[in-house]
């Protein structure tokens, strides 16, 4: 007889994988006992060593499919007297924890089945397993024990208890687990819901980490409402469709996407919209734009509900502008008074979590929101870090990161930080994993923009700090995601972002109102060697929301005033008079006109320039409808020049296609600097969401054999912040093998 003890951490817990270790030692004649601890699954087997070997094997090869193995420690033990495999009481005596919390996933087909059989899950809205159902929302702490999350206050009934207990049932230790007889329940029926739906109404139904206005995606006047109820234009609505065949009927798919929209994290998936199709959306759900996000259902309750609609429903965040997804009906009946009808239940969502949005380029997922189905997410290090550190992240799309021992542990998806609601949200996904993980932070790393609300969080928190660079941060997120070390060639585009310069031979930080602000940077190692040419934001942050006003700036440097007032511009006729020489004064005189070096703002430039945008309601809009308005015909670009590293583009302001040429000489630009520079490249900041560039760049990458990274699983615009923080940090410090 041999005996053998395992140690195994990764997401082990709540997952099914005990019970699987249970089965294939029944199987395989072993003896022992397998339990969860606060750092891992801890086991003991016994038996013929040809049985132990298989054993090894099959830990690996057989897992369930929420399982995720991270590492596995063996040793050699001494043989007792067993006489059984159990499954033991989990420990949670450890003096640290480091179990992995599993994100939430969609219904599985075994689940969706039993709701459609007959039987006590017949109907039932909150039908779950091992293999799917809630997990980060309802857990207060680790280890995932029925105790610790909301499902407590739940006492099974003696046919759940049975099913829970059972080794060899797919329900075994499924903590949310319940039925008709002894589960949470709906405040409203499903039927009377569907109807006000169904009548035109807007309606709010909770879902597993906050709840959806929800109102039928072709009702032209409900969907009209909700954008003025929610004081929101324009920027698009995400909607959900009874199934894939359904999605096909409103926009085209191709595998990959079908691939993402079916999987068990089941994100909101950017899709091409099809031109007149056969189901007729509102043209409100998503105006201005040939691009729809849409996602299926993913839970019980929404299966349900789609038995009795019509048409595929508007699902959008229960929020308001720059607010946290709201959690519980009393705050939606409060925040949201516009909302005619609330589909509520009595499970309580201790973390709110939004949904997930992808979108598929050249073949290959990209994030924009890590949230529900992803997060949190973890990224095994080669190193365990000598200190516990906390990276805080941006101010806008926030997410937090956490290093313990040899792990990066992302938080789902917090938001923009600019309301007093979004910092609390902020301030409690922090208090969450320090409590999952006992976790103090000895250290935290943060954006180097002073007026940003995690860093002026962090510098109250009295702890040693480490300010990092935003475009370094982007790329090192990058390098985190595959692991990377050493020099790159990094292209770091995105909005603006807090820059640095040197005046004078000395190093000056820049923020809105002196300096540069950064966001066209090439990085060469760690080292900035290129940028885009600068441009004057008139009014400072106004000039983010109003891109006449970054155009305008664009004409200043070119044209003399009286000249400027007789060109037929829309950027120019957008103005009176009077307000072109206030702005050309403050042009002048730099009077809150900091100089940015930001793509994204040459974007919106573009937009106005080509009379598509000149008020801008949601960050990126003009880059979006830039991208839908590439011509793939027009193959000539603009002429530019680098000189001493800075790159300047010879704009002609008049020409019709001035969106086509501008994003093929940013093509031309990145492809010069990569082979002049001959290394492998890294792409990253939110600018490389627009699909348009990003696939005419990896075309030109393919072609020119430049070995490209793009981040896929983790976000690449300011979500990625925290990540890239941590990841530089660690590197700096000679922690991850440099």
């Amino acid at each position: 007889m041999i005996k053998e003890g395992y140690f195994i951490q990764g997401v082990v817990q709540g997952v099914g994988f005990r019970p699987f270790v249970y089965k294939m030692a029944h199987e395989l004649n072993l003896k022992g006992f397998v339990k969860n601890s606060a750092t891992g699954v801890s086991i003991e087997v016994q038996g013929q060593k040809e049985a132990l070997e298989l054993f090894q094997l099959y830990l690996s090869s057989r897992i369930p499919p929420l399982t995720r193995i991270d590492s596995i420690t063996k040793t050699q033990l001494t043989p007792t007297n067993l006489q059984s495999f159990e499954i033991i009481q989990s420990d949670t005596a450890a003096s640290s924890k480091s179990a992995l919390v599993s994100p939430d996933i969609a219904i599985c087909k075994e689940c969706l089945q039993d709701v459609k059989n007959a039987g006590k899950y017949h109907n039932y809205f909150a039908t779950n397993c091992t293999n799917c159902g809630p997990r980060y929302s309802i857990i207060q702490t680790v280890p995932y024990d029925r105790k610790q999350t909301s499902m407590s206050k739940f006492e099974m009934c003696s046919s759940c208890q049975e099913e829970y207990a059972n080794p060899l049932n797919r329900r075994y230790h499924a903590q949310p687990i319940s039925c008709n007889s002894c589960g949470p329940t709906l405040s409203q029926s499903i039927g009377k819901t569907a109807a006000f739906i169904n009548n035109g109404k807007i309606v709010a139904i909770k879902g597993i980490g906050g709840f959806h206005i929800v109102c039928d995606a072709s009702n032209h006047e409900v969907v009209l409402k909700l954008r003025e109820f929610k004081n929101r234009p324009s920027k698009p609505f995400a909607i959900m469709c009874r199934d894939a065949e359904q999605v096909q009927e409103i926009a085209t798919v191709n595998v990959k996407e079908l691939e993402l929209l079916t999987s068990k994290e089941a994100p909101i998936v950017i899709l091409d919209k099809i031109q007149n199709a056969g189901i007729k959306l509102s043209a409100y759900v998503a105006p201005n734009i040939n691009r729809i996000g849409c996602f299926l259902p993913y839970t019980a309750l929404h299966h349900l509900l789609f038995k009795l609609l019509k048409n595929p429903i508007v699902a959008t965040s229960a929020n308001l502008g720059n607010e946290p997804i709201i959690t519980d009906s009393e705050t939606l009946m409060s925040k949201l008074p516009f909302v005619e009808f609330i589909l509520d239940f009595d499970r309580d969502i201790i973390n709110g979590v939004d949904d997930s949005l992808v979108q598929v380029i050249a073949g290959k997922k990209q994030t924009l929101r890590l949230a529900r189905g992803y997060a949190p997410k973890v990224i095994k290090l080669p190193y365990k870090s000598e200190k516990k550190i906390l990276a805080v992240g941006a101010n806008a799309k926030n997410s937090v990161a956490f290093v313990i021992d040899d792990q990066i542990i992302i938080s789902p998806h917090i938001g923009d930080l600019d309301s007093s609601k979004a910092f609390g949200f902020f301030e409690r996904t922090i208090e969450t994993f320090k409590n999952f993980y006992d976790f103090e932070p000895e250290l935290i790393v943060h954006d180097k923009h002073p007026s940003y609300m995690s860093t002026k969080w962090a510098k109250t928190q009295g702890k040693k700090l480490v300010a990092v660079q935003h475009h370094l941060a982007h790329i090192y997120a990058a390098k985190a995601e595959f692991g990377l070390h050493g020099d790159y060639l990094g292209f770091s585009f995105d909005g603006t972002g807090y820059g640095e310069e040197k005046v004078n031979g000395e190093a000056r930080e820049a923020a809105l109102g002196q300096g540069t602000l950064w966001g066209g940077e090439v990085f060469v190692g760690d080292t900035r060697k290129y940028s885009f040419k600068t441009i004057k934001l008139l009014g400072g942050e106004k000039a983010i929301k109003e891109p006449r006003r970054v155009a305008l700036s664009m004409l200043f440097e070119k044209y003399t005033l009286e000249m400027i007032m007789k060109l037929p511009l829309a950027c120019v006729t957008a103005f009176s008079a009077e307000e072109i020489k206030i702005l050309h004064q403050s042009y002048s005189k730099n009077l809150n006109a900091p100089l940015s070096s930001s793509v994204g703002r040459m974007f919106d430039a573009v937009a106005s320039f080509a009379n598509l945008l000149q008020f801008q309601s949601y960050e990126g809009e003009a880059g979006l409808i830039c991208e839908q308005n590439y011509k793939p015909q027009i193959t000539e670009a603009f002429e530019y020049k680098i000189v001493d590293g800075i790159i300047d583009i010879a704009f002609d302001f008049f020409d019709k296609e001035i969106v086509s040429k501008f994003i093929n000489t940013l093509v031309n630009i990145v492809i010069e600097i990569a082979k002049t520079e001959k290394m492998e490249v890294i792409l990253s900041g939110g600018v490389f969401q627009n699909k348009t560039l990003l696939e005419l760049l990896i075309k030109e990458f393919e072609e020119e054999k430049v070995t490209y990274y793009v981040q896929e699983e983790t976000a690449i615009n300011d979500g990625g912040i925290a990540l890239g923080q941590l990841y530089y940090y660690l590197s700096a410090r000679n922690i991850i093998g440099i």
